[in-house]
């Protein structure tokens, strides 16, 4: 008889990726049903990840030693949660010490690019995980700003635009990035246009309405990496929340040209799961790739959520964007410290892992139930399709690349749920505790 492995996170157990083993059999049970339904596949999953911001990189700095050798293990090696894949600033972001450049004000031919300022933290921290996990990682480099002097409000802060004049000097400084940071031995493999778009906010921040975006691509950026080699390297749009996914990966793509160069779309979500705009993206644009690449639980709104509601903010979002057609998953900060920074602008969150002091960090319940996922479902897997008896349960299956089943089940109920499991007619019963998730590891045929 098979055996199937069972992994859960139950607080209230004090239970963390606990396994344990159930008997796989005849099953003919059709009540409190999951059924796994692996002929009919869905998206490639291209991997997990975090960003490496400069505020990441600074908090890993005030490790001892010993201690960063522990966390470079809990992200990236095979005991923690396996991150393949990790996002880059192109210049500053929020979660930096400061407003930068790679140029400086009033470059109008890139002289003076350097990614001198990476090179002290940044890059280090990059080539360190990259040792971790001793396998090549791949990087999403994302701007939230120009340059100050490209913009329309000449600062990097507060909005504003691209100036048209500047279109041509900003691909090329595209270009010289990826360029620079693939000689510094990091590899970008795909780029997002702009970091939120549609918001114009305190800190580092540039407007793009969709035309704007799918203009800037088939005129510029696209022919641009194209013209450069680097042709590769996959260009996503939005990158920002998923209510309008859609209507902007739409109106983007509908420019003439700029479909020949878009991947897909990239996107946050804060304000809300809009799963739904993720499945008419996927039904409309069956080519598109679909990523999310930012989330965290920012303090500003959810200070006093306790710590099951910010992990099962997580698992709910992963499972809802992996059923509906995202195939690769990247978290927001990696480290930050006790505060939720530092940050530039006051603008502080949790990440999964957090500096505790005395040159030591802790694990939150959050980075548990990721693992959930990323330590389980290998880069290659297949999405399958599912059926649930209760929508008080957040479920989603893979296929593995060695054709091992992966269920995850979340239970974010008040009540304990009985399942079974079921593949045609073989299978296995459970419970899945109140505010708990588990993982089923059922192996394939041999």
């Amino acid at each position: 008889m098979k055996q199937v492995q069972r992994i859960e996170t139950n607080r209230d157990k004090n239970l963390f990726w606990s396994i344990t083993e159930l008997n796989y059999g005849a099953c003919d049970n059709p009540m409190e049903l999951i059924q796994l339904l692996p002929e009919i596949t869905g998206q490639t999953m291209e991997g997990f990840g975090g960003a490496f911001t400069e505020s990441s990189a600074d908090s890993f700095d005030k490790l001892t030693e010993a201690n960063k050798e522990r966390f470079l293990e809990a992200y990236f090696g095979e005991s923690g949660l396996g991150y393949s894949i990790g996002r880059v600033a192109i210049n500053s972001c929020d979660f930096a010490l400061g407003n930068y450049a790679y140029v400086e004000e009033g470059d109008q031919n890139l002289d003076k690019f350097s990614i001198a300022h990476d090179e002290k933290q940044i890059i280090p921290l990059v080539r360190r995980a990259a040792e971790c996990r001793g396998k090549e990682m791949r990087f999403l480099a994302s701007p939230w700003s120009p340059p100050a002097y490209m913009k329309t409000n000449g600062e990097m802060n507060h909005g504003g635009s691209l100036k048209e004049e500047y279109r041509k000097l900003w691909a090329d400084y595209f270009v010289r990035f990826i360029q620079e940071y693939r000689k510094a031995g990091v590899p970008i493999c795909a780029v997002t246009v702009q970091n939120e778009p549609e918001a114009v906010q305190t800190w580092d921040s540039c407007i793009y309405t969709a035309k704007e975006e799918g203009s800037f691509v088939a005129d510029y950026l696209g022919p641009a990496m194209e013209a450069a080699g680097l042709s590769n390297v996959k260009i996503f749009v939005w990158d920002h929340n998923k209510e309008r996914l859609y209507q902007r990966y739409r109106d983007a793509v509908s420019v003439e040209g700029a479909s020949k160069y878009i991947a897909g779309a990239a996107m946050h979500w804060y304000t809300g799961d809009h799963f739904e705009s993720i499945e008419i993206v996927r039904k409309q644009y069956p080519d598109a790739q679909m990523i999310f690449s930012e989330g965290c639980v920012e303090y500003s709104r959810f200070a006093d959520s306790d710590e099951i509601r910010k992990a099962e903010m997580y698992a709910h979002d992963m499972i809802g964007n992996f059923r509906a057609g995202v195939s690769a998953f990247l978290d927001w900060n990696l480290l930050l410290d006790e505060k939720g920074g530092p940050n530039h602008v006051g603008n502080f969150c949790a990440a999964p892992v957090m500096l505790s002091g005395n040159g030591d960090f802790e694990l939150s319940l959050m980075y548990y139930y990721i693992g959930q996922l990323s330590r389980f479902v290998p880069e290659g897997s297949r999405l399958i399709a599912t059926t649930r008896y209760t929508d008080q349960l957040d479920v989603c299956a893979f296929v593995t690349p060695e054709k091992e089943r992966v269920l995850v089940v979340l239970n974010k109920s008040g009540e304990d749920r009985r399942i079974t499991v079921r593949e045609e007619l073989e299978g296995f019963e459970d419970t899945v505790c109140a505010h708990s998730i588990v993982t089923y590891r059922i192996p394939g045929e041999k």
